[in-house]
């Protein structure tokens, strides 16, 4: 119990931590000034036992019992406020520290930590510090503290009843003890099931397009289903389990303050003991079963909030990329990699690769899906820390920069683009947050999306839905290459850009990405063959190796992966051609075109690509 209350201390901060310790020490003044009823009482009942009530008893005893009442308020109210100061800020803090300490987490870390469990810690778990934590800590260190203050108290008055008190006290915190342990068994299963539940939820709301889609209702359901029912049992089985050990502890409590009651009235009865301290014995075994019954009752939780902080402190203390470098700005944008492998778990992802893109170049890299492709473009831009060799920028490890500087030379439009739910205006802005409205508006005709902005209801004041669900997939991208062209970054990521692009906007926003690429160094992830054939030079990566290293007419010169993958994709497109007039001879839409073909025949909802092995990883 100690070793919990001293870690949540730990985790709350020196400033929070004094606010916590301020409140316990109040919420045992608040004790004292409850305590002070028992003089009170004490003054009416002498009277009592010696026959007159005089004036000044009853004022005596009704100023120590205003004093009390007062005294106990303005305490309370005072404690209360600093735990809720303290809880609040806390968490407050604590979820902008660990979103600070993801931003510099390799990638790897949320491949093997799922985005349910990531999301419960941040929700579920601060939530529970932020609401339980504090009032079980202040409530059980004050219910054990005003049970010792009160013990040390009745050593003055009669020191057997002080010690029938400490046997009870005793025999109430061995219990806690059993309790404790039974709590520890149950409490990380606690975490873990609404860490299950939060990452159900997220599943199948995230992926209800698919769900439907596959007719995987049910499946999912059932999935989802067994979540809450697995979260429900276990909430039930601590409730089973603690309920008999709660009231053994409110048994022990209530059988010290009998027994406390017995004992004085035995000593009275004896002549070892006079009828006001008799009185006040009783009184303050009343006083003990509260404070007993209190802590007793929120000790149960303790548990879970010691797994709560440790589950919270785990993100915390999970190593971070080393981002101790310099504010660098490098002199050419050249990027090299020397040697370079990177393993995921056991799987050796890239082995051995050393290259090098001069600057203001274009290079494409292009290979079979798991080839590694994405994995380098990661390691490049230091997403991840290579296991073995280095990446260069401008002739500097990538190493040596803060990550922030670093950063700074990069621009990245992916094919799965993310925005954030808040203004269209904002989410372009991202590069430049102090960026004039009119130049959001030329970055956004550069990319060509102008027109569908200002179609919407508040134009670039429009709140998009979280991820920008209520644009489509073209509409995102679009808004992601407006997004790079404010950043105006001198090296540009590009995975395949124009991916989600309309037919009809495809030429447009080609241009757009030429005006954005201009004079820039740019590594892309191509899958298509007009996007690879201009390429300055292109790398073929398969099984974590260069197996071609080129242009266009110098790989097709050679018998390899290359030129046989571009040659199913010429055959493919003949054959979309193909269907694509029986269709039209059939009596087909005009506005039936050879890409939509070319998404039936492969199955899938992606642009034509350089054959069905091209694929990012």
């Amino acid at each position: 119990m100690v070793k919990t209350i001293q870690r949540f201390f730990a985790f709350c901060g020196e400033k929070n931590r004094h606010k916590f310790r301020l409140s316990i020490a109040l919420g045992v003044l608040q004790a004292l000034f409850e305590a002070l009823k028992i003089p009170a009482i004490a003054c009416m009942a002498r009277a009592l036992l010696r026959g007159s009530v005089e004036t000044r008893d009853i004022l005596l005893s009704l100023g120590i019992m205003l004093l009390s009442i007062l005294g106990s308020g303005l305490v309370k109210a005072k404690s209360t406020m600093l735990q809720t100061e303290a809880g609040y800020d806390t968490c407050a803090k604590k979820r902008v520290e660990i979103a600070e300490h993801m931003r510099y987490l390799p990638m790897g870390y949320f491949n093997e930590n799922s985005l349910g469990q990531i999301t419960s810690v941040t929700t579920n778990v601060m939530e529970n510090l932020e609401n339980v934590a504090t009032r079980v800590v202040m409530l059980v260190c004050e219910g054990l503290l005003t049970t010792s203050l009160i013990i040390v108290m009745l050593f003055f008055f009669d020191w057997r009843i002080a010690l029938v008190l400490l046997a009870g006290f005793a025999l109430f915190l061995l219990e806690n003890t059993f309790l404790q342990k039974a709590a520890g068994k149950l409490a990380g299963k606690k975490i873990k099931a609404d860490e299950k539940l939060v990452e159900k939820v997220l599943e199948y709301l995230q992926g209800m397009a698919e769900v439907k889609a596959y007719h995987l209702t049910g499946a999912k359901s059932r999935e989802l289903n067994d979540a809450i029912s697995a979260n429900a049992q276990l909430n039930t089985d601590m409730e089973v389990t603690f309920i008999p050990r709660l009231t053994a502890q409110n048994f022990i409590a209530k059988l010290t303050g009998v027994a406390m009651v017995g004992f004085s009235c035995a000593f009275f009865c004896a002549g070892s003991m006079d009828a006001l301290t008799a009185v006040v014995m009783v009184i303050s075994a009343f006083i003990v079963y509260a404070s007993l019954e209190t802590a007793g009752n929120y000790s149960a939780l303790l548990r879970v909030v010691e797994v709560s902080v440790k589950r919270a402190q785990e993100i915390l203390d999970t190593p971070q990329m080393d981002i101790s470098g310099e504010v660098i700005a490098p002199e050419t944008r050249e990027l090299r990699a020397e040697t370079v492998e990177f393993s995921y778990e056991k799987r050796k992802v890239i082995d051995g690769i050393s290259l090098q893109i001069p600057e203001k170049t274009t290079t494409a890299i292009v290979g079979p899906s798991g080839g590694g492709k994405t994995t380098l473009v990661n390691l490049l831009a230091r997403f991840w820390d290579v296991d073995a060799g280095s990446v260069a920028l401008g002739g500097r490890n990538v190493k040596d920069y803060d990550m922030d500087s670093l950063m700074a030379n990069f621009s990245f439009v992916f094919q799965n683009v993310y925005l954030f739910h808040d203004t269209i205006a904002i989410n372009i802005r991202f590069g430049q947050p102090e960026a004039s409205m009119d130049a959001v508006i030329a970055a956004a005709k550069q990319a060509c999306c102008h027109d569908f902005i200002m179609a919407l209801p508040e134009g670039y004041d429009t709140v998009i839905g979280e991820g920008g669900a209520s644009l489509s997939g073209g509409e995102k991208q679009r808004i992601s290459i407006a997004r790079a062209m404010m950043k105006d970054a001198p090296v540009i990521f590009l995975d395949e850009a124009t991916a989600n692009v309309d037919p009809e906007n495809e030429n447009e926003l080609m241009r757009a990405i030429q005006a954005l690429t201009a004079e820039k160094t740019v590594i892309m992830i191509a899958h298509r063959l007009k996007t690879v054939e201009h390429a300055d030079q292109i790398l073929v990566i398969d099984h974590g190796r260069i197996v071609q290293q080129g242009n266009h007419e110098s790989l097709m010169a050679e018998d390899g992966l290359y030129k046989t993958f571009i040659g199913e994709r010429r055959e493919a497109q003949m054959e979309t051609s193909d269907f694509k007039k029986q269709h039209l001879q059939s009596g087909g839409h005009h506005a039936f075109n050879s890409i939509s073909v070319g998404r039936i025949l492969r199955g899938d909802h992606a642009p034509a690509d350089i054959g069905s092995g091209f694929r990012s990883v």
